[in-house]
């Protein structure tokens, strides 16, 4: 009896994998149901050791996490060249704003996220099952984005404690995921938050994963992604008539950067 479930369950393997060879969709399909499914299992497992350690929700469980998500790459055959991490060693908090692409982009956040780094994201994330529970145990920042009066209310205590606490923050300001290999317009929530709290602005640029990612054609194999830490934008002295300035300022300086990356003439 036991064989016989030992000889379907490797005929059933083996006939994935030949449609995965001969059906891009059901590759990408199989792949992104794993990648799912690598999350939920990875939180559920990771949950109680952020729980034991550090006792609940804190940005300090985002060593743990990082530690885990930083296994994925091995799975998915991804591969992260890096430049200047330096320039996040900036003396006090700082606003990190980077380019939003796909569910992938957990990969690459964890790849490079620094110490004491808390993540804004949209409220929806914490109904995620265990994933819910570990971004909420990593002490994300959940931004109602359906409510304009909710999220100023939450970014302008986000500003009192990232200046009380030191704390990073980390902004996707395109607001939501883009694959098309460039950017969309930046949201302006971020550059009031820098201001306001008169920290610098840092951002950060992955090449876009069209080559090895792209859900319209189906597309999700391995690959490299090119990530840069820009130099920091100094934001004192400004005010909050210079937040259009620096926001235009923050997405040519990273659309630019993006091109040169990803090998796209700009």
């Amino acid at each position: 009896m036991e064989l016989g479930w030992l000889l379907w369950g490797a005929a059933v393997l083996l006939l994935l994998h030949v449609l995965m060879e001969l059906s891009p969709t059901v590759n990408f399909a199989v792949r992104i149901g794993f990648y799912c499914l690598l999350c939920l299992v990875s939180s559920a497992l990771t949950a109680p050791l952020c729980l034991l350690i550090n006792g609940g929700r804190t940005v300090k469980n985002m060593k743990i996490i990082k530690t885990a998500v930083k296994t994925f790459k091995y799975v998915f055959g991804l591969r992260f060249e890096v430049k200047g991490l330096e320039n996040f060693n900036v003396d006090g908090p700082a606003i990190i704003v980077s380019n939003h692409q796909s569910i992938l982009d957990m990969m690459g956040l964890m790849e490079i996220l620094p110490d004491n780094c808390a993540q804004v994201a949209k409220k929806e994330l914490m109904y995620a099952g265990t994933v819910g529970l570990i971004i909420y145990l990593g002490g994300v920042i959940f931004i109602n984005r359906k409510s304009t009066s909710s999220a100023k209310m939450v970014m302008s205590e986000v500003a009192k404690t990232m200046t009380s606490d030191k704390v990073k923050v980390w902004v996707y300001p395109e607001g939501t995921r883009n694959c098309t290999g460039d950017l969309l317009p930046f949201k302006k929530g971020a550059f009031h938050l820098a201001i306001q709290a008169q920290v610098p602005v840092i951002p950060v640029v992955y090449s876009s994963f069209t080559t090895f990612y792209n859900p319209k054609k189906k597309l999700f194999t391995s690959g490299k992604i090119k990530v840069e830490v820009l130099p920091p934008i100094e934001t004192k002295g400004l005010t909050p008539d210079d937040v259009t300035d620096l926001t235009d300022r923050c997405f040519h300086t990273m659309r630019e950067t993006l091109f040169r990356l990803s090998g796209r003439p700009s």
